[in-house]
């Protein structure tokens, strides 16, 4: 079991090893195993990328976000350049193409939310990745809802067994230490795992499944 101490400078090297991210400009903080992120960054993306890298982080129980973005004269940009940018990226994104129509693109103060309808997990999260890293956004609230076409098969023992499939194919997780209950189209997963960044994995694993429209989320860190 790592120290605080271990544990902080492990994640400072870890964003130093990102190059996405400007380590000197981001403080690191750590209280039993949680890492708290402070600072200014210039873009929301990079936000975005220093809290992804501090959670892959062996040892990282949890990962308290306060940084804030502080865009540079050459990035600002209003929202109705901002909402357009995002429209047209969206349309180009082939896992978006046919339903960009089921998808609404809210923008104020730099802030992009997303809001409608898609049938897989996937979409919804391609449609963040498409806008997070835009001039101007200053932030991203993904509130798309998963509603598949097709209705979560009868019985749900095979959405169980599917999922519990697909955590002993990853080789980054150790199945035997997750449990899975499906209740229609929800997932409820409960276990723990090594890392927070499992319980990512563990998550778009259970989504992948067909007709999935809801995971309960219940792992936690326990190295």
């Amino acid at each position: 079991m790592k120290t605080d101490a271990e544990l902080q400078q492990d994640v400072m090297n870890e964003l130093k090893w990102e190059p996405t991210v400007k380590a000197a400009e981001i403080g690191v903080g750590v209280k039993d195993g949680v890492v708290t992120l402070s600072g200014y960054v210039d873009t929301y993306g990079e936000k975005w990328a220093a809290q992804r890298a501090a959670a892959r982080v062996f040892g990282v129980k949890a990962v308290a976000e306060e940084l804030k973005v502080r865009l540079p004269d050459t990035f600002q940009r209003s929202d109705e350049d901002i909402a357009q940018a995002a429209a047209n990226t969206l349309q180009w994104n082939v896992w978006l193409t046919h339903m960009i129509d089921r998808i609404e693109v809210v923008v104020e103060n730099g802030w992009i939310t997303l809001s409608g309808e898609v049938d897989w997990w996937y979409q919804k999260d391609a449609a963040g990745d498409t806008v997070r890293n835009l001039i101007g956004v200053r932030g991203l609230s993904n509130n798309i809802a998963i509603a598949p076409i097709k209705p979560i098969p009868a019985k749900a023992q095979d959405v169980k067994d599917k999922i519990e499939s697909a955590f002993r194919r990853n080789a980054l997780l150790d199945s035997r230490r997750i449990t899975v209950e499906t209740r229609g189209g929800k997932v409820i997963l409960r276990g723990s795992v090594r890392s927070w960044a499992e319980i990512d994995q563990v998550e778009r694993a259970a989504w992948a499944a067909p007709g999935v429209s809801e995971v309960e989320n219940n792992v936690v860190v326990s190295p």
